[in-house]
Order: C-alpha cells, then structure tokens, then sequence
C-alpha cells in the first residue's frame, strides 16, 4: 500500500478524516471587453440609418429633457406635460434597462438579424416610449430623467432624430437644494460634489449636441440640423420660475406646438403625475404652478470646485 494509503488509513482510525489531492485553481479570467469588474460595459449596438428609421424605430423626433438633479426639470415636464399634445411622464429610466441572450444560440439567431445586444435594448426602449405616448394619445413624448445625460451619445445613436432641451441652473442652487433633500446622507460638499458629475455631463451633451457652441447653433445650419429642424433649446430654471409664460411659449415654438396658457396651472389637470423617487414630489411642486425661486449666490458663496462650471454657464462674473 502506497504511503498516501498508509497515511489514511491510520488517520480514519483516529479521526475520521483523510487526505486528498487539492484541486488545482483555474486560472483568472480576464474581464470581458475591458470591463470593470461589476461594470457592464457597453454593448455593441448599430446606428439605424435615416432610410431604416421606419422599420426600427416607433417613436419619433422624442424630446428629452437634459439637467442635472435638483434643476427643475420636474417643473418643466409637468407643465409640458399640461398641454393637450405634449406627454412628459416620471423619470422613466429607460438606460438601465437591459437585455441578454438565454443561448449562444440565440445570440446567433439575432446576429443573423443584425441585432446584437444593444440593438436591442434600443427596440425596448423605443418600444415602452412608444407605449407610453399611445397610452396617453398625444402627439410627442418628452423624457426627464437627469442621468440620461451620462448616456447622451447613445441616446442620440439610438434616435437620430431626438431634440434635446437644455435646463440649466446656478451650480450653487444645485448643491444647496440636492443637500437639502437629504443632509442626513450628504453633506454640502459632498452634494456639490456628487451634483457637479451630472452638470458635466450636461455639459458634455450640451457641446456635443450644438456642434461645440453651447451658447449659439452649430455651424452649416442656422437651427443644428440639415433637415431643417431645430434639435436643441436651453433655457435656464431662474428665467423659468421669474417668468413662465414667456420661456414656455419659446419652448413650444420649439417644440412646434402652440402655447396654451392652461399649461402654467398643471396642477389643475392632474394631481396623480407626482410619484416619489422618480422625481421632485415635495410640497412646492405640489402646488400646481410655478413658485418664485430662490435667490441666487453671491459671489462669496461660489466654492472653487463650482466656479469652472458657473463660468461655463454664464453664471458670476
């Protein structure tokens, strides 16, 4: 008998217990693409040319609102939302949703479509969108959410045809109010912090989607697009608040819709639209028309960290 017999057999008279071999570990695997480990990366995905946007896509010329958090772009969408063709639901979140294939076999079958994984998640996104507006019967869809802007390229990969609304706001107010919602979790540098990623990334999509001039057009098109249509508006939350009527009508124009005053009462047409978590659902924007806003910072009271993006935005001197 071999030693390794020898050894236990002596071993399971007085313990119980024998040896074994160890398994030799697998090797690491390398992540995927790139990828950060519990980061999905990015799946592949094509862009639908102008001739096949009749076959994929549903929705067309969708607006989405780009802000950061604490911008008002709860305000902005409800009275959008109050007019009789415009239909600007809760933050609907639509870039995390994902799809995966059961298969390798599947997968196959939808490369042999020309649909890789990202095509399509674009179909279901497009397609809930889609639902969305019919649900309502209206005629354009305007979406809010604040961290589509992270995703602001593949937003307009997947609709060529998007226009964008830029809602800005002082940087300072930002931080005051999304410290604000929860000092408990965040302090003011913390909120400032964490709030200057998402005006960044609206910046990002500002000056990706006007050609680099984020305060004029884009060269070769006095509106930004070839086909003749506007595809980007900013206005700013403190013009907003001081005067409604007036940023709301150029918004419409925009939008190529007719103003309709009853859209400045959006509380009047329906109190169910505010839903917490996906949006602002505090007191102020449950009044139903719009509140004065707060008073702007002096100039003492801009941190360093915010002055780049005041001075990006024209805030300050």
């Amino acid at each position: 008998m071999s030693l390794m017999g020898n050894l236990n057999r002596a071993l399971s008279a007085t313990t119980g217990l024998q040896v074994r071999r160890a398994t030799p570990a697998a090797p690491p695997q390398p992540n995927r693409a790139g990828a950060q480990p519990g980061k999905r990366p990015t799946p592949v995905y094509r862009c639908p040319a102008p001739g096949d946007l009749a076959t994929d896509r549903l929705l067309r010329r969708p607006v989405f609102i780009m802000s950061p958090v604490r911008s008002g772009s709860t305000l902005l969408r409800m009275l959008l939302n109050a007019h009789s063709r415009l239909h600007s639901p809760h933050e609907l979140h639509i870039r995390r949703l994902e799809v995966d294939f059961g298969s390798r076999l599947s997968q196959r079958a939808m490369s042999a479509l020309d649909l890789e994984r990202g095509d399509l998640e674009h179909l279901l996104w497009d397609r809930v969108m889609h639902r969305e507006l019919v649900r309502s019967g209206k005629d354009v869809l305007v979406e809010k959410t604040p961290s589509n802007a992270f995703v602001h390229r593949r937003i307009r990969d997947c609709w060529p045809d998007a226009r964008f609304v830029f809602l800005l706001r002082h940087p300072v107010s930002i931080a005051r109010s999304w410290h604000e919602g929860d000092p408990e979790k965040r302090t003011f540098d913390e909120a400032a912090a964490d709030a200057l990623r998402y005006m960044k990334a609206v910046e990002s999509a500002r000056r990706a989607t006007t050609g680099g001039h984020p305060n004029g057009h884009p060269g070769g098109h006095p509106d930004g697009h070839p086909g003749g249509h506007a595809v980007h508006h900013t206005l700013r939350y403190e013009d907003l608040t001081a005067d409604a009527e007036k940023e709301m009508r150029d918004l419409c124009a925009f939008l190529g819709v007719g103003f309709e005053p009853s859209m400045l009462d959006y509380g009047h047409r329906d109190d169910t639209q505010v839903v917490k978590g996906l949006g602002d659902w505090r007191d102020k924007i449950r009044t139903g028309q719009v509140q004065s806003g707060r008073a702007l910072p002096a100039e003492d009271e801009i941190p360093e960290l915010l002055r780049p993006m005041c001075t990006a935005w024209g805030y300050g001197s």
